[in-house]
């Protein structure tokens, strides 16, 4: 029996799922007979998900950095289905800007979401993974293979969360709980959308080679990680020809610091470069559930 097949029937949990890589994870997974809980911040947009499932979906409003509103929603998600054999921690946002001058608590809400929240996430929920022999999937980035200037906070979280999963990984190995790392590369959310309206981002990303500028289609990377979900891949590219730029990690720091020598300079004679704030829906959904201390 396929790995596809036989996930018929269970349950996994996506957090961020209101939107984005978070709701076209869950059709896809949904379009293999796999139940969902839908977590995230927007109880309308999740709501909106799930309501467009051809599965059970239920919805848990809550944010991933509460430790305990994260375990009432692990039992709540028990309570209804039963103990989940996939846990996927998607949710993540991101600000841009010079760090000299960024807002320090948007800085930080940065660093808590996507990698304290993720370390949340997987704490609330492997307790149910070990009952299952599961599957947690840590969505990364490729901000985690070179890390860009004017987004110190989302390059550092996703270095940590990778690294978290990696080290959760080999603690978990021996109770058959697998644990993956996602890398994304740009796709065609709100958040990277947002990105590109902000002139140094934009600017940044046009150094990057021809090929890598590339912006991927929600729902073909959503089917690049459900791939890597049935097979329980220790590692997912999305785009799959990611997995060729790995040996290249080490060159990469080398590579950015010298194009942004020349690039820098270029863009700071057309004026001071200002923070971005948290971007995109996400990011303005979280600034209003958290509260101005959150904002830039």
């Amino acid at each position: 029996m396929r790995q596809a097949d036989a996930l018929r029937g269970r349950t996994a949990v996506i957090t961020g799922a209101a939107r984005g890589i978070g709701a076209g994870l869950a059709r896809e997974l949904a379009g293999r007979g796999i139940r969902l809980a839908l977590l995230g911040l927007e109880r309308d947009e999740l709501e909106a998900v799930a309501r467009s499932l051809p599965v059970e979906a239920c919805c848990y409003e809550v944010d991933v950095t509460d430790d305990a509103a994260m375990d009432r929603t692990a039992r709540a998600v028990d309570r209804v289905f039963g103990a989940p054999s996939i846990v996927i921690a998607n949710a993540g946002i991101a600000e841009g800007g010079p760090f000299a001058t960024s807002d320090a608590a948007t800085w930080r809400r940065v660093i808590e979401v996507n990698l304290v929240g993720s370390a949340v996430t997987a704490r609330s929920f492997v307790p149910d993974l070990l009952s299952t022999h599961g599957y947690f999937l840590q969505i990364a980035s490729t901000a985690a293979f070179g890390s860009a200037p004017m987004m110190s906070a989302y390059c550092a979280s996703k270095a940590g969360a990778e690294s978290f999963a990696q080290s959760l990984r080999a603690e978990l190995a021996h109770q058959r709980v697998a644990v993956g790392v996602a890398y994304v590369h740009w796709t065609d959310t709100d958040m990277i959308r947002d990105a590109d309206r902000h002139t140094v981002l934009r600017e940044l990303r046009a150094h990057m080679p021809p090929g890598a500028r590339r912006t991927y289609p929600v729902d073909k990377v959503a089917a690049w990680l459900a791939r890597g979900v049935d097979r329980r891949s220790p590692t997912v590219y999305a785009p799959p020809w990611l997995r060729s730029v790995q040996p290249l990690r080490p060159l990469l720091p080398l590579v950015v610091s010298a194009v942004s020598r020349r690039a820098l300079p270029r863009l700071a004679e057309r004026g001071p470069v200002e923070p971005t704030g948290l971007l995109g829906a996400g990011g303005h959904a979280d600034r209003h559930a958290t509260g101005p201390a959150q904002s830039s």
